[in-house]
């Protein structure tokens, strides 16, 4: 992310981060997608907490989690291990609603199966930040350092701050993310629709039958070839096609 300002400690922080929430404010405008957002939004909290090696978000719905915009395959296996051994400081974030501080991973023993199992990916401090967006906990954001004591309060306040726009965008996304497949959808059905329509025009033309009569015959064939209304709709169409040719 060149041009995106360096945190600096003598700057209150909320001028510190005017210029990150600036570029965060513009995701939706310029990623289509929510992965690859959430991937422009890990790499900026991989840039804002000083010391950070590697960032990504965690969204947990239930017990569906899965990792997003991980800035490097070690963040998804920390992540992934997680998940499989369902403990760790990113599902405790998410579910306590509290950050979550991890200075040295070889002494820490909050979480032990994780912390040794993510040892020798070369990690060694961690931070997690719940994500809430409209009193709903939807996952937790964290960066990870190679060395121990990296993060210290200055860094929790960053992320704190970060984590609480970032939820918004991150509700955002996925509201966009669904409105599009549900217009998707939409525009299947109203696909359909159309198709069915014109071969019940076609029904009504070939057999001089009103409209209910038509769609009968069109249910009939649906019962005869074992199809829905759409496929059946469909050969309808393509037979007339192909008597016009």
């Amino acid at each position: 992310m060149s041009g995106l300002p360096q945190p600096r400690p003598d700057l209150p922080l909320t001028d510190e981060l005017a210029a990150v929430f600036a570029r965060m404010s513009g995701l939706l405008l310029s990623e289509e997608t929510v992965a690859s957002a959430l991937g422009v939004l890990s790499a900026l909290a991989q840039e804002t907490v000083p010391g950070s090696s590697g960032a990504g978000i965690s969204i947990i719905h239930g017990q569906n989690r899965r990792s997003s915009g991980s800035t490097d395959e070690r963040v998804r296996r920390a992540d992934s291990l997680q998940y499989e051994l369902h403990e760790g400081p990113c599902l405790f974030a998410a579910a306590s609603r509290e950050l979550v501080r991890i200075d040295d991973l070889s002494t820490d023993r909050r979480w032990p199966r994780w912390a040794a199992a993510a040892l020798p990916l070369g990690l060694r401090a961690a931070m997690s930040a719940p994500l809430i967006a409209r009193d709903s906990s939807l996952g937790a954001i964290k960066v990870y350092a190679d060395g121990p004591d990296v993060f210290d309060q200055h860094s929790e306040q960053l992320l704190t701050l970060f984590s609480a726009q970032a939820a918004v965008l991150v509700a955002n996304v996925q509201t966009y993310d669904r409105a599009k497949q549900l217009s998707g959808t939409m525009r299947a059905a109203f696909q359909s629709r159309d198709l069915v329509s014109m071969a019940k025009g076609i029904l009504m033309g070939r057999n001089s039958v009103d409209e209910d009569t038509a769609f009968g015959i069109l249910l009939a064939r649906c019962e005869q070839e074992d199809s829905t209304v759409t496929e059946a709709a469909r050969a309808v169409v393509d037979s007339a096609v192909r008597r016009r040719r």
